[in-house]
């Protein structure tokens, strides 16, 4: 579990860094089950950020969430430590040429563990 904190907070470093807003999602027993860790609005695209550790593994509902968030025109992604330079590379797409990106791009992401 201390490396997923320790890459999320990563993450969050990297949005700063950028001047992206975001929010960390905590679930409880009041809030939604499955929402990503990370909510963010990034050059005005909403973007959800699910972090997983190396040999971790989404649930389920994760993934139904990931599929719910892309049909609403989110961008959506799970993203593995190994990732975090392509991570880089999509934020960076969104502010500086959002008009170049290809929407599939977020689905270099959809690998399976």
């Amino acid at each position: 579990m201390a490396g997923e904190k320790n890459f999320e907070n990563k993450i969050k470093l990297y949005l700063e860094s950028k001047n992206c807003w975001f929010v960390k999602f905590f679930a409880n027993r009041m809030t939604k089950v499955g929402v990503p860790d990370l909510l963010a609005c990034v050059n005005g695209f909403f973007v959800a950020i699910e972090v997983k550790a190396s040999k971790g593994k989404p649930t389920e509902l994760q993934l139904w969430n990931r599929e719910k968030i892309r049909e609403s025109g989110g961008i959506s992604i799970i993203i593995y430590p190994e990732q975090f330079e392509d991570f880089k590379l999509l934020i960076e797409d969104l502010i500086e040429r959002p008009e170049h990106l290809e929407w599939d791009e977020q689905k270099y992401f959809d690998k399976t563990k």
